[in-house]
């Protein structure tokens, strides 16, 4: 596989974290480097993670984790997104009750919903050819970093932009919406 063919690869794992950024950077309406690094490193960790553990788990638990792979994503998605919708219909006085970027426990869990997918890619890299953990730390660490990057770049245009249209739509009942088709996404295409 060729330097443009993981970047693509990279660049196509990493636009759930992009989009689900924007919607970080929309309800957040202000950078704060903490929050959206953190949030751009774990989805960067889990990019490039996931698919280690596919490679891994090739051939001891390929049948196993391809049969529910989709479905733990699904319901993780599903969640979030219910979640953000019921919490965007609560009156903004209860600001405790929505959906919060900045909670770890939120970032891990959009972090692992969105790199379910990138299983199937570790196992796709077994089967090109992939025999050893040196060779596949170049395409790991690149899928990190764009995700990373991705991360970044998504929180950025919430922020930068998000706020125009922020009093025009809820961020968290579009980004309830825009989880929840991603997890349908996961759910079609497995």
């Amino acid at each position: 596989m060729g330097i443009v063919d993981i970047l693509l690869i990279a660049v196509a794992l990493a636009m759930d974290c992009f989009a689900i950024s924007i919607v970080a950077g929309v309800i957040k309406g202000k950078w704060t480097w903490r929050i959206f690094l953190q949030m751009s490193i774990m989805f960067g960790l889990f990019q490039a993670l996931m698919p280690l553990l596919g490679w891994l788990c090739t051939n001891k638990f390929y049948d196993y984790i391809n049969t529910v792979d989709h479905w733990i994503a699904f319901a993780i998605l599903l969640f979030l997104g219910i979640k953000m919708i019921k919490d965007s219909r609560e009156p903004d006085d209860e600001e405790h009750h929505h959906f919060n970027p900045s909670s770890l426990k939120t970032q891990i869990m959009l972090a692992v919903a969105t790199s379910i997918d990138a299983l199937a890619v570790g196992i796709s890299f077994a089967c090109v050819g992939y025999n050893d953990l040196i060779n596949l730390c170049f395409p790991l660490i690149v899928i990190g970093l764009v995700s990373l990057f991705m991360g970044l770049l998504g929180s950025f245009l919430g922020i930068r932009f998000g706020k125009k249209i922020s009093k025009q739509i809820q961020p968290e009942l579009i980004g309830g919406i825009i989880l929840i088709i991603i997890g349908f996404k996961v759910l079609l295409t497995a």
